[in-house]
């Protein structure tokens, strides 16, 4: 089946759903409303779209199709008139499954009550045990074709086998089972990253940007940063301009294209989540300010060596996190400066411009693109993606990140959670010393050199 493009809008009392399947018969549409559910088939097309409020059918709904257009339009009438429904234009929230929800109340209820002989007792587990899985299978078909997941338990660290995940929530493995024949440069741990412990990742990861440090490179771009300084001085218009984000045709498609998932996750998963955006973002800032919001065949490159969850598979957090509340989503300024702090180090180990200013001017991007919230970044999310899915080997990290990352931003991330993140990344101070590789010394240095060489001029030229 194929997922036609869609678009939604909505007055006080209903929404409108336009679906362009050109075409094909009208006569042959089926539509089914049930509660928050909207499913449509017409053959080749399937569409099941999920809102946020319950919608009915009446007399007031409508559903038209135009052959001339192509568009299927479908008038749906609000069950509570006049209630708003947000994120009408998330496509992938709106496509991704209706959560589950345990029945409410007892789902037995007795009349009567009476011994059982023992021949009824045998008889009632003999027709248990023949029960199957496919039995669940086939109920689930009926109801809406989804079964109640649960999140595995992650108690134990033993493990049996060799294999390691790694990617969004940890649900990928084997995508580096071939890396030997592989020209992937930026990957940081070899030949046996399918098997290397998570904590030899971060080992590897701080060692190898101990070796590709440059103290003279960074020095050289203190000294002269003049057009590092126009780097810094650039307006972002995305981040400038005030009017609502209104996603382009483009930008749909590629919503419509995600993959339709729901993540399971506990809440220091979640957390985790927030904070490797963080790293997402702030190359995402690099890259734009360093060319000017116009992509080079190297900014693959530069975004990819600039995440620590690509290049050595190490995300956030990078410091041990203890959980005080159900609801805990306040983070530490020691947290967020933990996760800027590898976004730091990188910048100022690996690309062509290497300034802690320019890192700084960074984290102000990142923590205005936390303020405007997830529509905003879903679509730098979705510019990444794109960057990435057109390379021959770094598209593995659009497939065991960024793909997942799109559809949990939109239909997980919340925007009140963003907005306070936002607010705190404005404000914090990363110490060039939590760096670790003494920049103050470095720009002293610098600096005293630079007042040895203006007296040496002023004395030649009397």
């Amino acid at each position: 089946m194929i997922t036609p493009r869609f678009s939604c809008k909505q007055t006080d009392d209903s929404v409108v759903t336009s679906i362009y399947c050109p075409s094909v018969r009208a006569a042959d549409v089926e539509i089914s409303v049930d509660d928050t559910l909207l499913t449509v088939h017409i053959n080749p097309y399937f569409l099941r779209l999920n809102f946020p409020h319950p919608v009915v059918e009446d007399d007031n709904s409508t559903a038209q199709y135009s052959p001339s257009t192509g568009y299927l339009t479908i008038t749906l009438t609000k069950e509570v008139k006049g209630q708003y429904f947000p994120d009408l234009d998330l496509l992938a929230k709106l496509l991704a499954p209706r959560p589950f929800q345990p029945p409410r109340g007892p789902a037995i209820q007795v009349l009567a009550s009476q011994s059982a002989p023992e021949d009824g007792i045998a008889e009632i587990s003999r027709h248990a045990d023949s029960l199957s899985l496919e039995d669940e299978f086939v109920q689930a078909a009926k109801d809406d074709w989804q079964l109640p997941q649960t999140i595995p338990s992650t108690e134990s660290e033993f493990h049996t086998t060799t294999k390691r995940y790694y990617g969004f929530l940890d649900m990928y493995t084997g995508y580096f089972a071939h890396v030997a024949h592989t020209e992937n440069e930026i990957n940081e741990l070899g030949n046996d990253v399918e098997t290397c412990p998570v904590k030899e990742r971060r080992t590897r990861r701080l060692a190898h940007e101990d070796a590709k440090w440059d103290e003279e490179h960074y020095m050289a771009d203190y000294a002269d940063d003049e057009y590092i300084q126009e780097l810094i001085a650039w307006q972002d218009p995305d981040l400038t301009n005030t009017a609502e984000v209104i996603y382009t045709e483009v930008e749909n498609m590629a919503m419509l294209r995600l993959p339709r998932k729901e993540h399971l996750m506990n809440m220091l998963q979640e957390r985790n989540l927030y904070l490797a955006l963080i790293n997402l973002l702030f190359a995402h800032a690099y890259d734009k300010r360093t060319t000017l919001n116009d992509p080079t065949v190297e900014s693959v490159w530069t975004i990819c060596n600039l995440v620590a969850a690509f290049s050595a598979l190490d995300p956030p957090p990078y410091i041990p996190v203890a959980l005080s509340g159900a609801t805990d989503f306040d983070f530490t300024d020691t947290e967020l400066t933990s996760t800027l702090v590898a976004s730091y180090r990188r910048s100022l180990a690996f690309p062509l411009y290497r300034s802690y200013l320019l890192a700084e001017r960074c984290r102000k991007d990142v923590a205005a693109a936390f303020c405007k919230g997830k529509r905003l970044i879903t679509r730098y999310l979705l510019a990444i993606k794109n960057m990435l899915d057109h390379h021959d080997v770094y598209y593995i990290y659009s497939k065991i990140w960024v793909e997942d990352f799109c559809v949990w931003v939109q239909a997980g991330a919340s925007d009140a959670i963003l907005k306070q993140m936002g607010d705190k990344l404005d404000r914090l101070i990363v110490p060039k010393s939590a760096i670790g590789w003494d920049l103050e010394r470095l720009e002293e240095t610098t600096r005293l050199a630079g007042d040895r060489e203006g007296d040496s001029d002023d004395e030649s030229s009397e």
